[in-house]
């Protein structure tokens, strides 16, 4: 499919009203997006594990108005929120295209998470999906009759033009994004994994330490912005492309010890294009390194599947089978909860995507 193929033709402009509640959960990617082209194309593809808990519950209530200039409130957990209204301008601004009847109607848009807001978990993702599959439901409501495919692959679109890995959340529980020779895939929205995933991976399981949750010195917009004349950015790019590739067999074969190379290489390399970008920044914090260590020696220790990964953060992602649950619970609680901001830390695992709940 190309962009115009989402472009919304005719619709009913007398529908008066409406409401659509949808929840849309986070990812956590395996294979790292970092740098984008313009129109939030990745310069790499990626693949994530769709989470389960971790998700943002949306409801988007619209009236008919009679001004045509862009109208909406927002409210984060019952709060009327200004500072998150520029970047849902932004959006609107953009998606105006594929969405004409945007400037139709007044929006009041109330969210919420599940999770810290700013916490190093994919906020922007679950949040701007959530927000693209209400104005999918709208787009129903209005008279659109779509299929379930193309509802979320415009679904996915459109989330893609607010937060470029919020086209992952919209499906489950692996997804691809980004062109590539390994598996089946798109610049433009998210595809559901299409290869073939080993009981091994079944209900795998995150826990998220939560080292820091406060704001991330540097947003993820301007770290890829810093992909631009990065002297390392094309390696990087290819580098990508080789680990999807070499993730596809792993994920069919079930061999746990090169999943943890690859994600754990990953990982870090995540963090290695943002400290030998220019301007050079660092987002792990001392006690992400002492979790990594930890983990290491754990591993090692107790012949365990266990491993890190971590996004543009310093919260750590510990994912593991889910035979391991038990024991990596107690590790966590016995040695790394006080690593974790005030002990937090949050437990989750592979989900199906999101939810509609109430229309």
């Amino acid at each position: 499919m190309i962009a115009e193929d989402f472009i919304l033709k005719n619709y009913n402009s007398n529908v008066e009203s409406g409401s659509v509640k949808w929840e849309s959960p986070s990812n956590i990617a395996l294979v790292k997006y970092w740098g984008k082209k313009e129109n939030q194309i990745p310069e790499n593809p990626s693949i994530s594990f769709t989470l389960s808990n971790c998700k943002t519950i949306t409801q988007l209530t619209y009236t008919k108005k009679e001004s045509k200039g862009f109208s909406f409130d927002v409210y984060f957990e019952g709060e009327q929120n200004e500072a998150f209204k520029p970047k849902i301008l932004t959006f609107f601004e953009r998606i105006e295209e594929y969405v004409p009847f945007l400037r139709d109607y007044h929006f009041k848009i109330e969210t919420s998470n599940t999770f810290p807001h700013s916490s190093g978990i994919a906020s922007s993702a679950s949040g701007m999906s959530a927000l693209a599959l209400c104005l999918m439901s709208v787009e129903v409501d209005i008279g659109a009759d779509y299929t379930s495919e193309y509802f979320n692959k415009k679904a996915s679109f459109l989330a893609r033009l607010g937060s470029g890995s919020a086209c992952r959340s919209i499906e489950g529980e692996l997804v691809v994004w980004g062109q590539n020779e390994s598996t089946e895939s798109s610049d433009l929205y998210g595809i559901k994994f299409d290869g073939e995933v080993h009981p091994n991976f079944k209900n795998y399981q995150d826990t998220i330490l939560l080292v820091d949750k406060g704001e991330k010195q540097v947003s993820s917009t301007v770290g890829h912005k810093l992909m631009f004349g990065h002297p390392f950015a094309e390696q990087r790019f290819a580098q990508a492309h080789d680990n999807l590739a070499k993730l596809k067999k792993i994920l069919a074969s079930g061999d746990l010890q090169n999943f943890i190379k690859i994600v754990e290489s990953e990982a870090l390399t995540l963090h290695a294009m943002m400290m030998t970008s220019m301007p050079y920044f660092i987002l792990m914090k001392p006690n992400t390194l002492e979790i990594i260590n930890k983990i290491w020696k754990y591993r090692a220790e107790n012949n365990s599947n266990v491993c890190f990964t971590l996004d543009a953060g310093a919260n750590v992602h510990m994912l593991y089978p889910e035979n391991e649950k038990e024991s990596v619970l107690k590790f966590i609680n016995d040695k790394l909860a006080e690593y974790c901001q005030n002990g937090h830390f949050i437990t989750d695992f592979t989900g199906k995507g999101a939810q509609l709940i109430e229309k």
